[in-house]
């Protein structure tokens, strides 16, 4: 199994936005970073878990978890012309970007903000930290995983 953090702005989806989502499960579209599209479409398996984190807003926090239901398949969205996501070069028979499905597992009782993850030394490693890291599509470990988990109940 692997572990990942995936980002999305509150105002753009957030997790009650996937709990309120049909059978609490959504396609995870709109990536346009081809490292973060490696990891959709090769290596995110079924039932990977997943920590749901809120970018852009204040404070960043990671606030739950989910799981891939689906693995990477084309992202449908960069078809769309009248979608924010659509991309002119990705075509249906060779498509550049993919997406997964994910499903709500838990809401964290506690946010568990950047700040708190800096200041614990089982995360100094975690890829979220990194300067210059903008990915919204990331591995972390196992321990970095339950780590923050712990932190979160």
């Amino acid at each position: 199994m692997n572990y990942w953090l995936i980002k999305s702005e509150p105002n753009v989806f957030s997790i009650d936005d996937l709990i309120k989502s049909k059978n609490q499960t959504t396609f995870w579209e709109g990536v346009r970073n081809y490292q973060a599209r490696n990891f959709l479409r090769d290596k995110m398996k079924l039932n990977d878990k997943i920590i749901f984190y809120h970018s852009n807003t204040e404070p960043p926090a990671a606030v739950g978890i989910c799981e891939v239901v689906k693995e990477g398949y084309p992202d449908f969205t960069a078809f769309d012309p009248e979608n924010k996501h659509y991309d002119p070069k990705s075509k249906s028979d060779l498509p550049t970007w993919f997406m997964v499905d994910v499903k709500f597992v838990s809401k964290f009782s506690n946010s568990v903000s950047i700040e708190s993850m800096r200041k614990n030394s089982k995360l100094k490693n975690i890829k979220l930290l990194q300067r210059g890291n903008r990915l919204s599509v990331m591995p972390i470990t196992k321990v970095e995983f339950d780590e923050i988990i712990k932190m979160g109940k």
